[in-house]
């Protein structure tokens, strides 16, 4: 008797192309106009990209957070290829700087691998952080990718094992380099951090089963392409309740059960 295989899922990376149709209903919906977004009050976020890509591709999000009294910060990423360890690293001095000079503890919002690395933060640093958004962020599996995704991290990998300064190398997946990271991503979220993992059906990069990470507090399922959730109307609806919930968590109070 034949054994049947399981197919592998591989994302349907044709449907990135509505990224623009996604950014022009964003620009006619009622919350790029502010309804339901919560005065944000001097209150800070911090916003780092996806793979590849630099903090000029939430430059949108990071101006409607900010019409709304919202403190943004950069990531500082031309383009997020680093070394897991080295980019938490650097985030983790921004966190501080932020967390000072706003006096209060700092919500993050990451797309894809940005928000890996802000689950490695909130756990690292619950006192920094008071809650994290990912966006089609691959936590259980960052190598849940499109065939022609993988071949780019493969390309970058091979490049930094070749000692090209400023990329991650072959031995950030299982080597000592990133084995505080790796021990940040997989060990207990703190209860005292929010986090809430978006996630679509139709990402066309990302195994949206690699999102659903079981840490977080709530996972919720848009219709959006992966690229396209940094101007999607629901990400931005669903990222302002998760920022006037995480305002609970300000003063280290537990998340619900």
């Amino acid at each position: 008797m034949a054994i049947s295989l399981p197919i592998p899922h591989v994302p349907p990376i044709w449907l990135e192309s509505r990224v623009g149709i996604e950014a022009a209903a964003l620009m006619r919906s009622d919350v790029w106009r502010g309804a339901g977004v919560p005065a944000g009050e001097g209150r800070p976020v911090m916003l780092i990209p996806g793979f590849l890509a630099g903090d000029g591709t939430l430059t949108t999000m990071s101006r409607w957070l900010q019409g709304s009294g919202w403190q943004t910060r950069r990531a500082g990423f031309r383009a997020n290829v680093a070394c897991s360890q080295d980019a938490c690293m650097r985030l983790e001095e921004r966190l501080e700087d932020l967390a000072a000079e706003t006096g209060s503890r700092v919500a993050i919002v990451g797309q894809s691998r940005g928000g890996v690395l802000a689950k490695a933060l909130g756990a690292r640093r619950p006192d920094l952080v008071s809650g994290i958004v990912t966006l089609g962020s691959p936590v259980l599996s960052q190598l849940a990718v499109h065939p022609l995704v993988l071949a780019q991290i493969l390309l970058v990998g091979a490049m930094g094992t070749g000692k090209v300064p400023g990329l991650f190398s072959m031995d950030c997946l299982r080597g000592a380099c990133c084995e505080p990271f790796r021990g940040d991503l997989a060990g207990d979220f703190p209860p005292e951090v929010g986090y809430v993992a978006v996630y679509s059906r139709s990402d066309g990069i990302v195994d949206w089963r690699a999102c659903l990470d079981p840490a977080a507090t709530d996972h919720v399922e848009i219709p959006a392409s992966h690229c396209g959730m940094s101007l999607n109307h629901h990400a931005y609806r669903t990222v302002a309740v998760a920022l006037g919930a995480f305002a609970d968590y300000e003063d280290g109070l537990p998340r619900a059960a």
